[in-house]
């Protein structure tokens, strides 16, 4: 995965007055920290951070932190943004070494069109996400979970994903990723007796002929009566 450039400025003060100012600047503050180093309070321009976390990798993405002229390698971490008002309020970026294992959480891409779909079922989905250890340049934009081999009542469970090269899984394995399952009304209908299933079946009916009756008669009171607009 290639890294995103992006140029931070030191901030040599802090607190809410100061962060307010910055964000109405269009900055946004944010702190770099990791491998024993005291946290370094930073800001960076919005514009370009909105730019760098809308790529494929998303919030997974390598960034090239540019601060006094030195390259930081980092991971955006603990993205807090004011989704009302469309911004960020504050970033913090985890230092990072490219020979050294990072764990992240990758999104599940499903792929492939399931039988059991086709059938009348529908994709039920239990994790959105897997939780994945490998080097910062193997970090994957997402692993497909393919549910062409899903039939009606079947499910992919994690230890049925083949990860990409250099990238170990780490979510428990018996963990289920998905399901094709009935929907959950035919659900509710095979779980009524014959006998309840007759009578909802009738009582539907009923209120079916009950409501083509009372239009008959609405319309009926509406139609004007022999003999009525006539020539005076």
């Amino acid at each position: 995965m290639a890294e995103q450039k992006l140029k931070a400025d030191k901030r040599e003060q802090s607190g809410k007055g100061v962060a307010r100012k910055l964000r109405a600047a269009g900055r946004v503050p944010g702190v770099l920290y990791g491998h024993g180093m005291d946290p370094l309070p930073l800001a960076v321009d919005s514009k370009d951070l909105y730019h760098v976390l809308h790529t494929g990798a998303g919030s997974n993405v390598l960034v090239g932190l540019v601060l006094d002229g030195t390259t930081h390698l980092a991971l955006p971490r603990e993205i807090q943004r004011d989704h009302i008002h469309g911004r960020f309020i504050h970033v913090d970026f985890l230092a990072i070494r490219r020979d050294e294992r990072i764990t992240v959480d990758v999104p599940v891409r499903v792929v492939g069109e399931s039988p059991g779909v086709k059938q009348g079922g529908v994709v039920e989905h239990h994790l959105w996400d897997l939780h994945v250890e490998c080097l910062p340049g193997d970090v994957p934009d997402g692993i497909d979970a393919d549910i062409s081999v899903l039939d009606l009542g079947s499910s992919l469970k994690v230890a049925d994903i083949t990860p990409p090269p250099g990238v170990t899984i780490l979510t428990a394995p018996e963990e289920t990723i998905l399901s094709v399952v009935t929907p959950q009304i035919l659900r509710a209908i095979e779980e009524l007796e014959p006998e309840e299933a007759a009578a909802a079946e009738e009582a539907a009916e009923e209120a079916a002929e009950g409501e083509a009756a009372e239009g008959e008669a609405a319309e009926g009171e509406r139609a004007p009566a022999a003999g009525e607009g006539g020539e005076g």
